[in-house]
């Protein structure tokens, strides 16, 4: 997997889509997972300071020790993570906006840094700017033709899925998203453009080092299939 950043500490993937993080109850059948490869890729155990959806890709920290994680794990918790994402909704959002809208918590594929499941509403904030927009002459729908757009998501808080239940939220969902999102504009994609996958990516990751609590910031663009439909609508600049 590409490596962004390295260094006695910590190390940061850029994660594929499709590949879930570690062993989970999503899909017991599954062999590959994110810590397995990294740890064999490297050649020493690490762990995850957070995590990313499985069909999400982009931007995955660890830590090379379980302390090291623990201490990156306080950052994302108290919300001094800086974190941007970049998805292709249905529909034409507003230019930016904010969607602040409690979710209830949901029985997790683990129990993440003394997290418990319940089903008490959590508050949930996140922050978008749309940065591109593209009406395709299709009936995907009832409407003659189908309107998508490009939008930088900034998620405030950082509950279960929180980005794609937000965008469902708002009657925006995110391509590719088999739970929250639209089948028949999901299998357009695949079926018409070639993608397959939740079109979400985590492409910004700001963060204090653990050991010099110095600011560090990695980047990354989506690839694949995301940068071939961003191509394609001519979103390419946008991002």
């Amino acid at each position: 997997m590409p490596i962004l950043y390295r260094d006695e500490y910590i190390v940061v993937i850029d994660k594929p889509a499709n590949l879930l993080v570690h062993r989970s109850e999503i899909d017991r059948h599954e062999t590959r997972f994110a810590i397995q490869i990294l740890r064999d890729q490297i050649g020493q155990k690490v762990w995850p300071a957070h995590r990313l959806d499985r069909g999400t890709s982009g931007v995955l920290l660890f830590g090379l020790s379980a302390e090291i994680a623990s201490v990156l794990g306080r950052q994302f918790a108290d919300g001094s993570v800086g974190k941007r994402y970049l998805a292709v909704v249905r529909g034409h959002p507003p230019a930016s906006g904010s969607i602040d809208h409690a979710l209830t918590r949901q029985r997790d594929d683990y129990e993440f840094q003394g997290e418990r499941s319940s089903q008490e509403a959590q508050p949930a904030l996140t922050h978008f700017r749309r940065l591109a927009t593209v009406e395709l002459p299709v009936m995907v729908e009832r409407y003659p033709s189908s309107r998508y757009a490009l939008l930088e998501l900034t998620p405030v808080t950082g509950r279960k899925h929180q980005l794609r239940r937000h965008l469902k939220h708002i009657a925006h969902p995110i391509i590719g998203d088999a739970t929250y999102g639209k089948g028949r504009h999901n299998r357009f994609f695949a079926e018409q453009l070639a993608c397959h996958r939740l079109l979400l990516a985590c492409t910004h990751l700001t963060f204090r080092h653990p050991a010099n609590h110095q600011p560090i910031a990695v980047d990354v663009r989506p690839g694949g299939e995301f940068a071939a439909l961003l191509d394609r609508f001519g979103w390419t600049g946008a991002q």
